[in-house]
């Protein structure tokens, strides 16, 4: 203590040491955020990117659909008459 106060010396000490002990896990404290803020910002990317694939499969396969019914749908009889053509 500095000067006598008309506090208790031992409250005194029992304020300053939990000041102390607070600044010294100030460091940790802002270590675990950054570390909780990091892997949640990279779960989010994860997550992101399986999202992304899995519309990416969507399409494809609907266009894939798309392609297999027009290629169904072509009429077989002019097929047909456009093969003889070639074949005379």
């Amino acid at each position: 203590m500095a000067f006598p106060t008309a506090v208790n010396s031992q409250i005194t000490d029992s304020v300053s040491e939990v000041n102390t002990k607070v600044l010294g896990d100030a460091p940790a404290m802002a270590m675990g955020n950054l570390f909780m803020a990091t892997s949640q910002a990279l779960s989010n990317a994860a997550h992101n990117a399986t999202h992304t694939q899995q519309q990416t499969n969507v399409t494809s396969q609907a266009s894939t659909t798309s392609a297999v019914t027009t290629l169904y749908s072509i009429d077989t009889s002019s097929d047909a008459v456009g093969t003889n053509m070639i074949y005379q």
